[in-house]
């Protein structure tokens, strides 16, 4: 009877790794980086036949999921500040993270009708019943947004508006169904949907937040080596084209020591 399990055995073995254990990748990454990163690990599976298994989430949602012991090689997050936060624990290799790309806030209406906001501080305007924010305890997004509205003296008035979603496709979605009056969303998610009209961009250039997407291979990952390689991709020329196609700028430049973020 031992015959056919060592037979079987060698069979499967001849299927190769991936039937038995899947992808040779597990990424976990931001949700908002979804449609472009797909189509960079097809890339990076044509030219290396390593395959990619995406979850994707909110940032710190994956960061929680890493800290619990979570299975993946590579976290692709939103805002540096969960990737700091594994660092600093020991659940990152430092050496392996490289920023891949940049983006921009932007305070998006529905594009039906509602309140016609022309400025952010249209947000404290009675007519405005619901503003859609990313939770800053998952959404790097939230994160970004609460960080400006603070700078700009407007969170205590917003506040009492906002509706915090675990995703910034998901306050995408609450606009675009005029569930939301407005929501603070990623210049490449507003780029997505006809069903919403940019009110005002928020850029780093007129006091808003310096955000970048890093990526990082997760410490202890037995396909470090894969890992380190596809973030090594995910900076080079032919994954840059992929994210300039879907509207991802390079990261924008560190900035000078000592100046704030």
């Amino acid at each position: 009877m031992k015959r056919p399990s060592i037979v079987l055995f060698v069979l499967l073995l001849g299927l190769g790794r991936g039937a038995l254990c899947g992808a040779d990748l597990t990424v976990f990454a931001a949700a908002s980086v979804a449609d472009a990163l797909d189509e960079a690990a097809k890339a990076f599976t044509a030219v290396t036949e390593k395959t990619v298994e995406m979850e994707y989430g909110g940032s710190g949602t994956l960061a929680r999921k890493i800290r619990e012991g979570a299975r993946a090689d590579v976290f692709f997050s939103a805002d540096p500040r969960p990737i700091d936060q594994l660092v600093k624990i020991g659940l990152i290799a430092p050496d392996s993270r490289r920023d891949i790309v940049g983006n921009t806030l932007i305070l998006v209406a529905s594009a039906a009708g509602g309140p016609h906001l022309q400025k952010a501080s249209d947000l404290i305007e009675p007519e405005v019943r619901l503003v859609a924010l990313g939770n800053p305890a998952v959404a790097a997004a939230g994160v970004y947004a609460q960080d400006y509205l603070e700078a700009e003296k407007l969170w205590p008035a917003v506040r009492k508006k906002v509706v915090f979603l675990d995703t910034v496709r998901a306050v995408l979605a609450a606009v675009e169904s005029g569930n939301a009056d407005a929501g603070f969303v990623y210049k490449t998610d507003a780029a997505m949907s006809k069903k919403v009209r940019i009110v005002t961009e928020v850029s780093a250039a007129t006091g808003g937040p310096r955000i970048v997407f890093p990526a990082a291979v997760i410490a202890g990952s037995q396909r470090a080596h894969t890992g380190r390689a596809f973030v090594a991709w995910l900076a080079g020329p032919e994954a840059q084209a992929i994210f300039a196609r879907h509207g991802f700028p390079p990261p924008p430049p560190a900035p000078a020591a000592g100046a704030s973020r």
